[in-house]
């Protein structure tokens, strides 16, 4: 795989592996989850997690108390505003290696789900944007193709090396574009029970 690595604007590891039920627990939570991936564009307070998650300030710090305590994120650095003393919280590492057990059970699917309906809700383009430079319409491709499993294989980390690099891109421009890639099996008229069997 491609090493690609986004620079958030604090020091944290390449990569951790999860090892118990607390961190499957903690990561595995939506909301926890959109915050650990917020979080790696940069450090952020619990006010600017819950401006940008549209939740209560008390909510949003109890889920980063959880992920704190499973070692998942931490204060990487305070500012002294007013009277008070802001904590600003960044990842433990920029990749959250896991295995398919648990609370992890299902994320590729979950996932793609979000991604689903972050696309729904992203604007349509109309005919009279098309021509606006700062408007990117809404791609999105469904190909079927029946492969060997070794070769889905070998797609599935050239898609991952994309997604990768993608991720890596420096923060700029005022608009946050996602993407989102899925090989699944899938039925097709040559495979009637999904099975992928010839």
């Amino acid at each position: 795989m491609a090493d690609h690595r986004r620079s958030p604007d604090y020091d944290l590891a390449d990569e951790l592996e999860l090892t118990g039920d607390e961190q499957y627990r903690a990561l595995f939570d939506e909301t926890r989850s959109r915050i650990v991936t917020l979080l790696l564009d940069r450090a952020a307070t619990t006010s600017e997690l819950a401006e940008v998650l549209e939740r209560p300030k008390g909510t949003v710090g109890h889920h980063l108390k959880l992920l704190e305590r499973a070692g998942l994120v931490r204060v990487v650095r305070t500012e002294r505003v007013r009277a008070l003393e802001a904590k600003y919280y960044g990842r433990t590492a920029r990749l959250f290696l896991y295995h398919a057990v648990g609370e992890a059970v299902g994320e590729p699917q979950r996932a793609l789900a979000r991604a689903a309906a972050g696309i729904a809700a992203a604007p349509v383009l109309t005919p009279e944007a098309a021509d606006d430079p700062g408007h990117l319409p809404v791609i999105g491709y469904l190909r079927h193709a029946r492969i060997p499993r070794e070769r889905a294989s070998e797609w599935a980390d050239r898609l991952a090396d994309l997604v990768l690099e993608f991720a890596a891109e420096p923060a700029a421009g005022d608009t946050t574009y996602a993407v989102v890639v899925g090989l699944y099996p899938t039925r097709g008229l040559s495979d009637p029970d999904g099975t992928g069997a010839p």
